[in-house]
């Protein structure tokens, strides 16, 4: 993708809270494709299938606890702390409260933001993150598993398909 060359800098690292779904799957994207990844979850490291503590943080210690067990703090810090948003919401999901608080969150901050449904959308994602200064994190949300089973599968193709926008060097750029 000769296109993309001048890019590759543009998101150095991924923010996400953890939750099973889109978010597991920035996370996993991140460490398998060497990107480095922060965020902030919930006290005791809570998500839907990490229930009990050290929850999320025994397998993702890069994250960050919030003072509340609860989500919504650890929806609007994650996106307070990013430089732009991109929320994966595919087509099956139901209604997802959390997504929605970012979602608006995000608005309320006058962050860059795009929503997208799944692969259709990666030229438009594309052509978004060209836009964004180089050197800046990405904070990927959306539904979690039990909203939407497809969340994770689709999550995780959305972002390999956008590759070539990371930094896959495992260090911030210059």
């Amino acid at each position: 993708f000769p296109v993309m060359a001048n890019k590759i800098n543009k998101i150095t690292r991924i923010r996400t809270g953890g939750q099973s779904g889109v978010d597991r799957a920035a996370l996993d994207f991140a460490i398998e494709h060497n990107i480095p990844y922060c965020g902030w979850c919930p006290k005791g490291g809570w998500a839907e299938d990490y229930p009990d503590p050290p929850g999320l943080l025994r397998d993702y210690p890069e994250l960050q606890e919030t003072p509340s067990s609860g989500t919504e703090q650890r929806t609007r810090w994650n996106m307070r702390d990013a430089d732009a948003i991109l929320t994966i919401i595919p087509e099956s999901s139901s209604e997802s409260k959390g997504t929605e608080v970012g979602l608006e969150e995000g608005e309320h901050l006058g962050k860059p933001m795009f929503t997208a449904s799944g692969l259709k959308d990666v030229p438009e994602i594309r052509r978004w993150i060209s836009t964004l200064p180089n050197g800046k994190e990405l904070c990927v949300g959306g539904p979690r598993a039990s909203e939407c089973p497809e969340a994770y599968e689709t999550a995780k193709a959305v972002l390999t398909a956008v590759l070539p926008v990371f930094d896959t060097s495992g260090r911030q750029a210059e």
